[in-house]
């Protein structure tokens, strides 16, 4: 879904349809469904006159309340701001009108019932449900974009023609190994939950080297691993402490992915940060060492 953040009371008013204009300093070309998100920051210093047309007790910060239609975007000429503070006083009061910025036209608002904890972001953003990522995942095969720009679906190991792919080229192609998935997942979520991780389990004896990457989120006190690379073992699984998760996805890397006999003392797990688009198999693998050894 399309979301636009708006601080409190602005965000109730569009939702109470008391507001039908989302003045801003930029246009948009943008029109269709859009969800109206109430921002957690608040407006100081706000109209008095304003928040009588709404209960303070009706005040939302941080949640999804409502969506509507933005079906037009009017620059603002003196004729048309004469216009609206003529014709529409409250509207007027509801924004910041002057010459050279825009009016947004918002219609078919309808307030939502069940209201949607989410962190906003500066323009119009994608928001994606929690509960729907996974199916939305499904549609992403394995393989790899190289640095031609080539999609191989077929090989036994990726060669120094990776190329790491941003969470939008992976939407595109469809495609990607458990390196590309976790920042289209780290995409995903990043407005749903709260803290987001990527972890890297590496295996490396003198005879082998297996790693695979994956996702872990936080929220209501409680710990998940989603995946959708690791084909065996596709969706969420939820935790009590985050050891518990650490230790689980371990037991099944070992017991799944290494063929030789376990040496302990090679495996290694990392807290990795947000890559670079692009990186290479050799730069991606320093990347993750560059980042925290998990104990």
């Amino acid at each position: 879904m399309r979301v636009l953040s708006i601080k409190e009371p602005f965000a109730t008013l569009i939702a109470k349809k008391v507001k039908f204009i989302e003045t801003r300093g930029y246009k948009t070309s943008y029109r269709g469904e859009l969800y109206i998100h109430a921002s957690k920051t608040k407006i100081a210093n706000t109209d008095k006159d304003l928040l009588e047309l709404i209960s303070q007790k009706e005040l939302n910060y941080g949640l999804l309340v409502c969506k509507c239609k933005l079906v037009d975007c009017v620059y603002m000429t003196k004729e048309y701001v004469d216009k609206i503070k003529k014709e529409k006083p409250l509207e007027y009061r509801c924004g910041d009108y002057q010459v050279g910025r825009y009016a947004w036209i918002l219609e078919d608002i309808l307030e939502l019932s069940n209201k949607i904890p989410i962190k906003g972001q500066l323009g119009i953003f994608d928001f994606y449900e929690e509960d729907k990522i996974l199916e939305y995942m499904q549609d992403i095969e394995y393989g790899y974009m190289t640095n031609k720009k080539k999609l191989k679906r077929t090989f036994e190991t990726m060669d120094e023609d990776y190329f790491l792919q941003s969470p939008k080229e992976v939407q595109k192609n469809k495609l990607g190994v458990c390196f590309d998935q976790v920042e289209l997942e780290r995409y995903l979520l990043k407005n749903a939950c709260g803290k987001v991780d990527s972890w890297a389990i590496i295996y490396k004896s003198d005879n082998e080297v297996v790693s695979h990457t994956f996702l872990t989120y936080q929220k209501d006190n409680k710990n998940y691993w989603i995946e959708n690379a690791w084909e065996k073992y596709k969706g969420k699984f939820v935790y009590q402490s985050l050891k518990d998760l650490i230790t689980d996805v371990k037991n099944k890397f070992i017991k799944d992915q290494i063929k030789t006999e376990v040496d302990i003392n090679y495996l290694k797990i990392y807290n990795y940060k947000k890559p670079k688009r692009g990186m290479s198999v050799t730069e991606f693998f320093k990347h993750i060492q560059s980042g925290e050894l998990y104990e």
